[in-house]
């Protein structure tokens, strides 16, 4: 929605009412332009206005110094998300990857992480032979920089499986 001239993404939405008071609509939104958090109401004398949002699935393919780079995978059309959108999800980016890109008014505004994503363990440590104790686990660091707890039996090369919402382990892919 567009709210004092600006586009927002509500994350919440919660009806009030008080007493004998005409209800309300507790919003919580976030500024696409800055990443602000902003928590309003909305009385049922308030006009909304919407805008156009729109979902693509585009492929990583690189960062440089101007951001990522997202290829669309028949157009080949490059679009470029700003690193200020990406700041906590950049560790989940693996090239070649699909991801959906929010756009408003054709403007690419966000990045939707899937549940779980599959990596590459890039260095881990060797498991100690005999160590047979139930749920053992080693550090292992993955294509993308980040660190996770894995079994000991996971060894650089391994594809496994992470979730982007609290990185940690699920099983190997």
């Amino acid at each position: 929605m567009v709210y004092q001239g600006v586009p927002h993404l509500v994350t919440d939405v919660q009806h009030r009412t008080q007493g004998r008071q005409a209800g309300f609509v507790q919003v919580t939104m976030r500024n696409l332009n800055t990443g602000a958090s902003t928590n309003t109401k909305i009385r049922t004398t308030d006009s909304v206005e919407f805008c156009f949002m729109e979902r693509k699935k585009l492929e990583y393919s690189y960062r440089d110094g101007d951001g990522y780079h997202f290829i669309h995978p028949e157009t080949f059309e490059d679009t470029l998300l700003s690193m200020n959108i990406l700041e906590e999800k950049e560790k989940f980016l693996v090239e070649n990857t699909a991801y959906d890109i929010m756009f408003v008014d054709e403007k690419p505004i966000d990045l939707d992480l899937p549940a779980a994503i599959e990596m590459t363990v890039s260095e881990s440590a060797e498991g100690i032979r005999g160590d047979t104790a139930s749920n053992v686990q080693k550090p292992a660091k993955l294509e993308t920089g980040l660190v996770v707890q894995v079994p000991l039996f996971i060894k650089p090369g391994d594809r496994i499986r992470v979730s982007t919402e609290n990185a940690t382990y699920l099983g190997k892919a």
